[in-house]
């Protein structure tokens, strides 16, 4: 078994001890008095493991968002169809699902809202997300055209970038108006729309 150094245990302390903070108030808004509070670190502690916040805040998004697949990929695991496993994305979102326990909310959403036109870097990150989510979402309803689930005319790509775009659309609606039932609504919609695809047996 691999031992785990003092400085790489430090390091992953800080990551995951400020990720929520990175995710919930961005990388503009957390300041380094936000890292050596939450730490309770000095700031020669903190940059002596990275050389600067900018690099705290891309190891923080990237512990966001495995944090997310992983608990996904588990989600996913537990399913018998191609249906069930594009339900995952909405249901996660749903009140009580996977990204309520994650502080902030999504990492990509707010990194990409944040970053688009101010942290190049950040948004190529949160680009490659959006991208690897798509096609996870692809190769789910090609499986379940293959499998007879679906019907062979579905636009997949179309169906992949809209459950995207519905996910992440109820996330900003619900957060700006503080409603989750805005939110539900919405994410009601991928239901409606794979019930469409669906070959009804």
């Amino acid at each position: 078994m691999k031992s785990v150094s003092k400085t790489e245990k430090t390091r992953q302390f800080i990551i995951e001890t400020t990720a929520g903070i990175f995710n919930e108030k961005g990388y503009a808004g957390t300041s380094l008095s936000d890292l050596t509070h939450a730490t309770k670190l000095t700031k020669g502690s903190i940059y002596g493991n990275f050389e600067n916040k900018h690099e705290v805040a891309l190891a923080a998004f990237d512990f966001n968002w495995n944090y997310i697949k992983q608990q996904i990929a588990e989600k996913k695991a537990a399913c018998s169809s191609s249906r069930e496993k594009i339900l995952v994305y909405a249901n996660a979102y749903h009140k009580g699902g996977i990204f309520t326990l994650l502080k902030g909310g999504c990492p990509l959403l707010n990194t990409a809202v944040e970053a688009d036109d101010t942290n190049d870097e950040l948004r190529k990150k949160a680009a490659d997300g959006f991208l690897s989510w798509k096609m996870d979402l692809e190769t789910i309803i090609t499986e379940g055209i293959s499998a007879g689930e679906f019907k062979s005319d579905t636009p997949i790509e179309k169906i992949a970038l809209t459950v995207i775009a519905l996910v992440e659309g109820s996330i900003l609606l619900g957060k700006a108006t503080k409603s989750r039932n805005n939110a539900d609504l919405i994410l009601s919609s991928i239901h409606d729309m794979v019930g469409l695809i669906e070959i009804k047996k």
